[in-house]
């Protein structure tokens, strides 16, 4: 079975939002949550994926996670919210 790729939105306890990749979200979060995770997110725990999108190739995900890490944070809200309505 081949593995899953996924980019994530987490929002941080000061409102922000940390745009990722990984094959598993949920386990990432616990990692962020730990302090272990990235550095901008050390500083702003507790934080909660909000958003996700599966891939089947690393390549495309990490794409998209670049793409989404260039919106504005209005884009990203609507990213948040298009993806909640539906």
């Amino acid at each position: 079975m081949e593995k899953k790729h996924y980019v994530y939105i987490l929002k941080c306890a000061d409102g922000t939002f940390y745009t990722g990749y990984s094959t598993d979200p949920e386990r990432r979060a616990k990692v962020h949550n730990s302090g272990k995770g990235a550095k901008y997110t050390r500083s702003r725990r507790p934080v909660e994926i909000i958003y996700t999108e599966e891939y089947e190739d690393k390549a495309e995900a990490e794409r998209r996670e670049y793409a989404i890490k260039q919106l504005t944070r209005a884009e990203k809200e609507k990213l948040i919210n298009d993806k909640a309505d539906s």
